[in-house]
């Protein structure tokens, strides 16, 4: 797919999240009042304030796309996410665990295929390669991903992961865990969106429907690059 095509269709899909998102966001924004000072309730705010326009403005447009898409999700949890116990679902090789243990985070992979860590990887600060030992280990559960690993966590992250999306929002509703999907493929989910609906526009209806408050996010990397940060309504009325 050309840059220019895939920037497009990008836009386009993130306009269409944003919409979606807006009748649970905007019909309950008063209701997070006395939550403000909240990562999840600021990146609320920030996406009501998106919604204000009918198409993606130049301000929300994405800086010349990368590939690191590992370090850029990194990067923006970082920035709006406290420290806190994840499972990084589907996590392959393990950088994002490898980079949230770096930073203090307790980050956990659940891949069927036991992978090691890259040989490297590209720093974004520093803008240079960094060596990873082969003594480095993450903490992995080598096993498909099933609800009951929920249990545990206070977070969920998928990239790209196949046939997990589904079970990860069931599970996430049922541990009480907030839940950071970046879905692609639909391939191997239990359920279909009905025929002519985008797969990602029906995920965020599924997750919303669910009782889910749900902040979208687009980071520059290239791929589907538009992430829901979800967390269970219930715990604002806990």
């Amino acid at each position: 797919m050309g840059k220019r095509k895939h920037k497009r269709e990008s836009d386009q899909l993130y306009s269409q999240v944003l919409k979606i998102a807006s009748q649970s966001l905007s019909s309950v924004n008063g209701d997070f009042l006395n939550y403000q000072g909240d990562s999840f309730v600021e990146e609320i705010d920030q996406s009501i304030e998106l919604l204000s326009n009918s198409e993606p403005s130049r301000s929300q447009e994405l800086p010349k796309m990368k590939k690191f898409r590992f370090q850029l999700l990194h990067r923006w949890m970082k920035k709006n996410i406290a420290p806190c116990r994840m499972a990084d679902v589907g996590g392959g090789k393990g950088l994002l665990s490898y980079l949230f243990q770096n930073s203090g985070w307790k980050a956990t992979v659940i891949d069927p295929v036991n992978q090691s860590l890259p040989p490297k990887y590209k720093d974004l600060s520093s803008n240079k390669q960094t060596v990873i030992s082969p003594l480095e280990k993450v903490t992995r559960i080598n096993a498909e991903f099933q609800p009951s690993f929920a249990q545990g966590f206070d977070l969920l992250v998928a990239m790209h992961a196949h046939g997990c999306n589904i079970q990860m929002i069931d599970a996430a509703l049922k541990y009480d865990c907030d839940l950071i999907l970046l879905p692609c493929c639909v391939i191997h989910e239990p359920i279909l969106p009905p025929a002519g609906v985008q797969w990602i526009e029906w995920l965020l209806s599924y997750i919303i429907e669910k009782g889910f408050m749900v902040a979208p996010f687009r980071l520059n990397f290239k791929g589907q690059n538009v992430g829901m940060y979800a967390r269970p309504f219930s715990r604002f009325l806990a």
